[in-house]
């Protein structure tokens, strides 16, 4: 049911207080006055500034300037005429005892009238007062039709020149998807006058103009991806899963009854290549990728940190199909009791979410230290799969030399790669890129001569690997294995990947 069919219901069951979250308040009202036209009921608006406006109906407006008689104006008005009664900031003064107590009462009266009141509000705290009366609804953002809309509204705008291909029409619009209607609006006409043609080349300049505005959601940041699986060294069971799933939200997997995947945990020690994985999913699937930064939901208000909580998932949903990565998530979502159960309603909301979610979001959710997660969260049905991501063996360090030899323009044919992996034993993949960049300067500042093998290797021998500092760790993490409680991201079977495990214990002497 769209927001339309469903206001009318409303109206026509005789629910008499709506409060309706969105930021996007000329759009609601639009929605909100075809919806009163086409039922002939009788709309007026009010403000602090206004007063009374008539949007739709006949007759003349009364006159409030304050919330009081405004709420008795509309008590007063004729019963027997349907009408609607727009509310504008309402809910900056709802908390106000008196107006509190008036619009409760109006609200239990007007059930006998055809007369109901929709508050226009930004966050969905309501007063416990009236959380019996009040209907909460969640005005959605444009869908890709509306934003169509406005695009087919400005192309039409005298002097626009346009040299789009349907294609690119279409994929400009898919673009902003996830924008408020006024966000597009002014998205598109940015295209237009920065070269005074839209075409499209546009779409790249939208896509980077969405990132932005993203970002000022406070807790998602818009990633482009151009990471490959040829960017990410080893991990050959986790790639091979994500490859079967590559169709997974086409259009083809839901006639065939396919579901999409919910998402997968990533569990391991710093550096093994968990958040590099996390961007080549995105490239891999071509999905956005968002990354929900969950220290950045907490707010200092009361309920501040469960409504940017919402807010982020909500605006998730409106971008899907995408890749919604969740990056250490034990050091967000840890239970601390310190701060009156926020932390505990902030991470319930995300589980409930992951849990129940319809929309074609693929979660992503990396961890470093399982101990401080609660076991509800890495239970099956929050995540189709969970990966633990060990030490890289012989052959993927071998292979993450190569690739960060190749990142950095050089051959790995020119180096010993063998030589290299089995120094790097106990290394992980970020150690082993911060070997070669040690070894870039190391030949840069000896004359700018090409850095060498014996040059990473000294590198090498500089480090301290996380193996030495994070024993425990890391033992722990192998017992989480053993128990079946993740598969392996390198290995098919349990015992395989037992067989192979680095071993832990290195002289640390040798190491430094």
């Amino acid at each position: 049911m769209n927001v339309e069919d469903q206001l009318d219901l409303y109206l026509r069951a005789r629910f008499t207080l709506l409060v309706f979250v969105t930021p996007e308040e000329e759009r609601l009202l639009t929605t909100i006055q075809r919806v009163c036209e086409q039922t002939q009921r009788r709309l007026l608006s009010w403000d602090a500034a206004d007063g009374f406006q008539l949007l739709a109906g006949s007759g003349s407006p009364p006159s409030a300037r304050d919330p009081l008689t405004a709420l008795e104006q509309i008590e007063s008005a004729d019963p027997a005429v349907p009408a609607l009664f727009v509310l504008k900031d309402f809910h900056e003064i709802w908390n106000n005892p008196q107006i509190k107590r008036k619009l409760r009462n109006i609200s239990q009266r007007l059930k006998f009238s055809k007369k109901s009141i929709l508050i226009t509000s930004l966050t969905v705290k309501i007063p416990d007062e009236l959380k019996d009366d009040a209907v909460l609804v969640d005005f959605p953002l444009p869908t890709f039709s509306e934003l169509e809309e406005v695009l087919n509204r400005l192309i039409q705008t005298p002097g626009v020149k346009v040299n789009l291909t349907p294609l690119g029409k279409e994929k400009l619009v898919q673009a902003a998807i996830g924008l408020t209607a006024a966000q597009a609006q002014r998205v598109f006409a940015k295209s237009i006058v920065k070269d005074g043609l839209l075409d499209d080349r546009d779409i790249d300049l939208v896509t980077e103009e969405k990132k932005q505005i993203i970002r000022e959601s406070e807790a998602l940041e818009f990633f482009a991806v151009t990471e490959t699986p040829d960017d990410v060294g080893g991990l050959e069971v986790l790639k091979n899963w994500l490859r079967l799933r590559e169709r997974a939200f086409s259009q083809e997997a839901r006639a065939y009854g396919l579901p999409a995947p919910k998402g997968i945990g990533l569990i391991g020690i710093p550096g093994t290549g968990k958040s590099l994985t996390a961007k080549m999913i995105g490239g891999l699937w071509r999905l956005p990728l968002l990354r929900l930064d969950v220290g950045s939901l907490f707010g200092s208000l009361v309920g501040e940190s469960e409504e940017r909580t919402r807010r982020a998932l909500k605006l998730a949903e409106t971008v899907s199909p995408c890749v919604v990565w969740i990056d250490e998530m034990e050091k967000a979502l840890a239970h601390g009791g310190l701060d009156s159960g926020t932390s505990t309603r902030v991470f319930g909301t995300i589980l409930t979410w992951m849990q129940e979610k319809t929309a074609p979001c693929f979660v992503v959710a990396t961890a470093n230290d399982i101990s401080s997660l609660p076991p509800e969260l890495l239970r099956r049905g929050r995540f189709d799969e969970i990966f633990f991501l060990d030490l890289p063996t012989f052959e993927e360090r071998r292979e993450i030399f190569a690739v960060h030899l190749r990142k950095r323009a050089r051959l790995p044919l020119d180096y010993d790669l063998d030589l290299l992996a089995e120094a790097a034993s106990g290394y992980v993949g970020s150690e082993i890129e911060q070997a070669v960049i040690d070894a870039m300067y190391i030949g840069f500042n000896d004359g700018q001569r090409e850095f060498t093998t014996e040059d990473i290797l000294y590198a090498l021998k500089r480090q301290v690997p996380l193996s030495v500092s994070q024993r425990e760790n890391i033992t722990m993490l192998r017992n989480w294995l053993r128990e079946g409680r993740a598969q392996s991201a390198s290995f098919q079977k349990t015992e395989d990947a037992e067989h192979q495990f680095v071993p832990i214990q290195l002289d640390i002497r040798s190491a430094g």
